[in-house]
C-alpha cells in the first residue's frame, strides 16, 4: 500500500475561545485519522472535492466551494483526503467554548 503525503496544518490563531488552523493538501494528501474534540467550522479557500474516509470503512466525496463555510459538531471522526489534481486548502475554526 502506498502511503499518502500528509496535509500541512498551520496554527493561525490560538485563543481561549477559538483556534484557527490553515490546512494545505498536495494532490492526494491526507490529514490522517482524527476525532474532533470541539464543534468546528470549515471555510474552503478554493473550489474542490475532498474524500472523507469514515469509521467502518465507508467513504464519501464532498464538493466544497470557495468561501462557503459549513459546520460540524464535536465527535466527528474521519480521514480527509484531497481528491483534486491540484493543491487544496481550507481554514478550520474550532469553537473552544
Amino acid at each position: 500500500m502506498t502511503q499518502r503525503p500528509q496535509a500541512v496544518a498551520t496554527l493561525k490563531i490560538d485563543a481561549a475561545h477559538v483556534r484557527v488552523w490553515e490546512y494545505r493538501f498536495a494532490p492526494g494528501a491526507e490529514t490522517g485519522w482524527h476525532r474532533h474534540g470541539h464543534d468546528y467550522v470549515v471555510v474552503p479557500m478554493l473550489d474542490g472535492e475532498l474524500l472523507l474516509e469514515e469509521p467502518g470503512g465507508s467513504s464519501r466525496t464532498a464538493a466544497l466551494r470557495a468561501h462557503e463555510p459549513y459546520t460540524r459538531p464535536a465527535g466527528v471522526e474521519h480521514n480527509v483526503v484531497n481528491a483534486n489534481a491540484y493543491e487544496f486548502a481550507f481554514l478550520e475554526v474550532e469553537l473552544l467554548r
